[in-house]
């Protein structure tokens, strides 16, 4: 569900930007507040969202794909603030360094795939999860599916509604909506599982995160093994994992193919759109997740995979672009998100 900056006008994109720019200060002054030490487990379970959300499964029956969202996840392990600057960690890293989501429209992102799991629907989940005692597979599956299907089903209408606010005509909002909203239930359905089984891992390992609320009990949780678990999962999912992934468009690139004849938008021509365009070009290291080829190169495989896009491809796809691209993400995000908590923890009393 990550929206290309084609979708969007400039300034449906700089008002999401602003937005998203006021949720981080809040929430950067609330974990500040918070006073724990969850930068360890910001760090690593944001490399292992980043290499997650590489792997796209499936949707049976639709020709379609989907990937971990990671929010609800990242709230549930972490709180709402740190799952929200956690999340900004990685979408950022993903559209500056790999071209995956449209600079323009990461504010947008952010508040699609952070705001709703973070802030709407994990403040309605919390206390069933530890209301009596650890929570047992059972419950974990009964709160994670409802809680992830709502997030994408917000998420995926936000998509909806802002390229309604930008104008674009050419994505009729009604049938716009009805391809994106269902196809979104069942990428919902997988990631509420999903979430479900790594939360059941995690809090195997580690009981106390779900009860820890200040940093002693942090601290005391020993998260260096949890940390190092999380990191070698994230590098080997990147790095080897990430070749199984499905071929098929994703929900979003879906709906728009269902509804327009093709997964991609022509780009506005405005300024701020070239100009972004050029931008992400320059600094993308990896784009989509692989080397840089020549422009020859691209479009002959354009020619050759013709309408068909995707789906004539050999699984697994062995690549070692892909692999590359897979832990040097997940060690940019460690980097990144590591130095947000960092930054937000306090100096120990009379120390400054």
């Amino acid at each position: 569900m990550h929206m290309g900056d084609a979708l969007i006008s400039p300034a449906v994109g700089g008002a999401m930007w602003a937005t998203t720019i006021g949720l981080t200060a809040y929430a950067a002054k609330r974990l500040r507040a918070e006073n724990s030490e969850k930068t360890p487990l910001m760090a690593t379970l944001g490399a292992f969202v980043f290499s997650a959300q590489m792997i796209n499964f499936s949707i049976p029956w639709t020709g379609s794909s989907g990937h971990l969202g990671g929010g609800l996840l990242l709230a549930i392990l972490l709180g709402p603030y740190a799952a929200f600057l956690t999340i900004f960690a990685v979408l950022a890293i993903q559209a500056l360094f790999f071209a995956d989501g449209g600079l323009l429209a990461m504010g947008c992102n952010v508040f699609n795939l952070g705001f709703w799991p973070a802030f709407a629907v994990y403040p309605f989940i919390s206390r069933y999860l530890t209301c009596a005692g650890l929570p047992g597979a059972g419950r974990l599956m009964a709160v994670c599916i409802p809680a992830a299907v709502i997030g994408l089903q917000l998420g995926a209408l936000g998509v909806v509604l802002q390229t309604l606010a930008s104008g674009r005509t050419d994505l009729p909002f009604t049938t716009f909506a009805l391809y994106m909203q269902p196809i979104h239930l069942a990428i919902g359905i997988v990631e509420g599982i999903i979430t479900a089984a790594v939360v059941a891992a995690v809090v195997k390992a580690r009981p106390e995160l779900l009860a820890a609320s200040s940093a002693q009990q942090m601290a005391r949780s020993g998260q260096r093994p949890l940390a190092i678990a999380l990191i070698a999962a994230a590098l080997m999912i990147g790095g080897v994992l990430s070749w199984f992934a499905s071929q098929h468009d994703d929900g979003l690139e879906w709906s728009i193919a269902k509804t327009i004849g093709q997964s991609e938008l022509d780009p506005p021509r405005s300024a701020v759109h070239a100009s972004l365009a050029a931008l992400q070009e320059k600094i993308s290291l990896l784009p989509d997740y692989d080397f840089k080829k020549p422009q020859q190169a691209d479009a002959a495989e354009g020619e050759e995979e013709g309408g068909e896009g995707k789906d004539g491809e050999k699984w697994p796809a062995v690549n070692a672009g892909t692999s590359v691209a897979g832990i040097v993400g997940s060690v940019l995000v460690l980097l990144l998100a590591g130095f947000i908590g960092l930054a937000l923890r306090r100096p120990p009393s009379g120390k400054f």
